[in-house]
């Protein structure tokens, strides 16, 4: 019964390994991490665009908010209401870029099947001020990440 149990561990012993090994490969190929945060809930009939072309962010003017600013794609003509809408982060991002999801109300009736270039802006007022370094617009196809200008 000794034999068994030493035997089964051994075998434990080499199966943990060979997947430390594995993990440990994986980990030099793989894609960089997603972000932590979680989508906030969505008003019907609102989408994420379809892409982010580019990106910025500025210090807003009196009230202390930041000034968003992105152009992009939605899929088809007549988004309207476009807007930023910050994701839920259950503790501070590491890297202090902040996520924001990149919105707007999809059209209500037929529209044209074709990709639509878009501006978005809007203020972010109650954003981290201690942690913020930076946005990440995100987007259905792709994500951009704007630094706050220091100083």
């Amino acid at each position: 019964m000794r034999t068994i149990l030493i035997l089964a561990a051994v075998s434990s012993c080499l199966g943990l390994a060979a997947c430390q090994q594995s993990q440990s490969q994986a980990t030099e190929t793989a894609p960089a991490p997603k972000s932590l945060s979680r989508p906030a809930q969505l008003y019907a009939g609102q989408a994420v665009i379809l892409s982010v072309d580019a990106a910025s962010v500025a210090p807003g003017e009196a009230d202390g908010g930041l000034t968003l600013k992105a152009s992009g794609k939605t899929e088809t003509a007549g988004y309207y209401e476009l807007a930023f809408l910050p994701r839920i982060n259950a503790a501070p991002p590491p890297d202090g870029v902040y996520d924001v999801d990149v919105i707007g109300y999809q059209p209500q009736g037929p529209a044209a099947q074709v990709v639509t270039p878009v501006e978005v802006s809007g203020q972010w007022t109650n954003y981290p001020k201690a942690r913020l370094k930076g946005v990440r617009f995100n987007t259905k196809t792709n994500a951009v990440v704007a630094m706050l200008p220091t100083g």
